[in-house]
């Protein structure tokens, strides 16, 4: 399985985790990844957190943990 994760700060302004060929793609803006208390799956489940792929693969990843840890990442670079 492998996931990309993409945080959109800006039209035309991302930042990426994850290899292009990636099985599922998660976009989520900026001020939502970056919010207190950032919940991905919750956010998923509002439309806030888009996805597409594998949900399967999607839900894995949200259960994990491994989605909170990249978002929270790439919401923390400057």
């Amino acid at each position: 399985m492998s996931v990309q994760y993409r945080v959109v700060v800006g039209k035309g302004d991302e930042r990426v985790e994850g290899p292009d060929e990636a099985d599922v793609v998660v976009t989520v803006p900026l001020d939502v990844a970056a919010a207190d208390g950032f919940a991905p799956d919750v956010e998923f489940m509002r439309g806030r957190l888009k996805a597409a792929g594998h949900t399967g693969e999607l839900f894995d990843a949200l259960k994990s943990g491994a989605a909170a840890d990249a978002i929270s990442r790439l919401a923390s670079r400057p």
